[in-house]
């Protein structure tokens, strides 16, 4: 099945979701014959965007790059999840300024849920000092204003957070009625 291609640009602190949440979608888009990429932060910053830094800049420079790649699959029919924290909120408009079909996923989570989640240590390692620059410790995080949809990861589970995203999706036209894996919508 040929879907409209569509870009799903997940952003919250790290820890908050943003890639158990897409890896959800992708199981039910894939088994309804989509076609389906994503592009998580991490993967993308050891290949993509290696050698940056998390200044500012660097983090600017990064999200560009991942709204380029997303927006050529999405541009020929894939639907692109991008699980990036993706802080400043100029980027992230900049990015959905470019692209066709982009849906804002809001992955909402208090710090420290997020931190209670932290299994590569990082928001510790950050509070100690060790890593400075830390998105939600000592550099900010702008929540988006008007996210086409919000995720409260600490109190909806990973499905219900999933089945939102995918309503939306359907709602919009972007994709046709979405089976979950299970054979519930």
């Amino acid at each position: 099945m040929l879907n409209k291609g569509v870009t799903l640009w997940f952003t919250g602190l790290s820890g908050s979701g943003k890639t158990t949440i897409a890896r959800a979608i992708e199981r039910r888009l894939k088994a309804s014959g989509c076609r389906v990429e994503i592009l998580d932060g991490d993967i993308v910053r050891t290949n993509l965007s290696k050698g940056l830094t998390f200044s500012k800049e660097d983090r600017d420079i990064n999200i560009r790059r991942v709204g380029f790649v997303a927006n050529l699959l999405s541009r020929n029919g894939v639907i692109v999840m991008v699980a990036a924290i993706s802080p400043y909120r100029e980027i992230r408009d900049e990015v959905r300024s470019m692209t066709e079909n982009f849906m804002e996923v809001y992955v909402n989570a208090p710090l420290e849920v997020c931190e209670s989640r932290d299994v590569k240590g990082l928001y510790a390692k950050a509070r100690a000092g060790t890593i400075k620059g830390f998105t939600g410790i000592d550099d900010p995080y702008e929540e988006p204003l008007d996210a086409d949809v919000t995720c409260y990861t600490a109190l909806e589970s990973v499905e219900e957070s999933a089945a939102k995203v995918v309503a939306q999706m359907e709602s919009l036209g972007l994709v046709p009625v979405v089976q979950s894996v299970n054979g519930r919508q």
